[in-house]
């Protein structure tokens, strides 16, 4: 609200309870003045009586020819004669009093209604421009006002043009961390394909266990190579997710069969029970990259002869996946830092390079899900996905 409506809402409420005041006052000195009336004609009757005894009949049949019928202990009284019967109270103003008061409380309750209105119109406009700007939308500006919001809405300004001065540099920073991210792993793509021809031309002069060593480091290399491609696109949101529905259990099928020969390897089972339909609504080939990603993390932290486990289920608001192992569980120092980039546990073996439980959080995160890992119980290690359905 500016000035101008201010003071328009200050004269109408001044007035508006300046009439229910004189309506007040108005109606009080009437009463009073009706009762000033009555006691004096109470004394004159009294008096008269006293002095002259006769007269009672007289006052009597004076008073009741004006047709009084009601009783009391005083001699007016007793002749059933009140103030409220008084033919001097003028009842035109009584009326004036209660039409002014009248008058009075529409107008006080037009004058809040008035100031209630554009207060709400005030915080409805700020609300406004702020659910603009979190959708997205650039360019809305108010009208320059001078109100009791006026330094709130300077304020928002101010917050709202350096948030996205850092939202800028941020998209900037990020998309040229992306752009680097991805020129690091294309250069890495020319070394590795040149040392890996060289081994296998070398092979002959190298004894196999050097040569399979040099092997294994070009396979994590190349590993790497592809990881940082993928988080490049991530970061740069260029990463596309043809997202559709989708079974759980045909994901946890999938993504169980293609680390079939790993988990025979490691002597270590693989639980899926049947539990009904649950659609998704996801990337199947992502999110299984995603799950296997889980899978192969508690098949690494199992013991032989144990099995890792799978369970889903659902619920108005998500479908929750959830794998875990039989193992000693997450050291309590690594469980913070599981999801974070490159980070590799004390007892992590050197097989990986600590990015593949990053990369399965940002797959289910850029689908409307999220992941935690926390320990069982009963020891063992589990890993909780929740797909939300809105």
């Amino acid at each position: 609200m500016n000035k101008k409506s201010t003071i328009k809402i200050t004269i109408l409420f001044v007035l508006s309870v300046s009439l229910i005041v004189a309506a007040m006052t108005t109606y009080l000195l009437t009463i009073y003045y009706r009762q000033v009336c009555f006691d004096i004609l109470e004394r004159f009757c009294g008096y008269m009586i006293e002095k002259n005894p006769d007269s009672r009949q007289a006052v009597w049949e004076l008073l009741k020819t004006q047709d009084f019928h009601r009783t009391g202990e005083n001699v007016l009284s007793n002749f059933s004669y009140y103030p409220s019967n008084l033919g001097i109270t003028d009842k035109t103003v009584l009326w004036i009093a209660a039409f002014v008061f009248l008058a009075g409380g529409i107008l006080f309750l037009f004058s809040f209604w008035y100031w209630h209105r554009k207060l709400d119109a005030r915080i409805q406009g700020l609300t406004g421009y702020l659910e603009s700007i979190n959708t997205g939308v650039q360019g809305f500006v108010f009208d320059s006002s001078d109100d009791e919001f006026s330094k709130l809405q300077d304020e928002i300004y101010k917050t709202v043009t350096e948030l996205y001065q850092t939202r800028e540099e941020a998209l900037t920073a990020r998309n040229n961390f992306a752009e680097n991210l991805s020129n690091i792993a294309h250069q890495l793509k020319t070394p590795i394909t040149s040392i890996s021809l060289t081994v296998q031309m070398a092979k002959k002069n190298l004894g196999d266990t050097r040569a399979a060593e040099i092997e294994r480091q070009i396979i994590r290399l190349t590993h790497l190579e592809e990881a940082l491609l993928l988080l490049s696109r991530i970061d740069a949101g260029t990463l596309a997710f043809d997202r559709k529905p989708t079974d759980v259990f045909t994901i946890l099928s999938l993504a169980s069969d293609n680390l079939n020969e790993l988990f025979m390897q490691k002597g270590v089972l693989i639980d899926i029970p049947e539990m009904g339909e649950m659609n998704v609504n996801v990337d199947l080939n992502w999110t299984m990259e995603a799950v296997m990603n889980l899978m192969k993390n508690c098949m690494e932290a199992a013991r032989i002869g144990t099995a890792v486990h799978c369970s889903y289920e659902k619920n108005p608001l998500y479908v929750q996946i959830r794998i875990w192992d039989e193992g000693d569980g997450f050291a309590k120092e690594d469980l913070p830092h599981l999801f974070e980039r490159f980070y590799r546990g004390e007892k992590a073996k050197n097989t990986g390079i600590g990015i593949g439980l990053s990369l399965s959080k940002a797959i289910i995160e850029k689908q409307n899900g999220i992941i935690r890992a926390f320990n069982l119980p009963n020891s063992g290690a589990c890993f909780e996905v929740r797909f939300y359905t809105a």
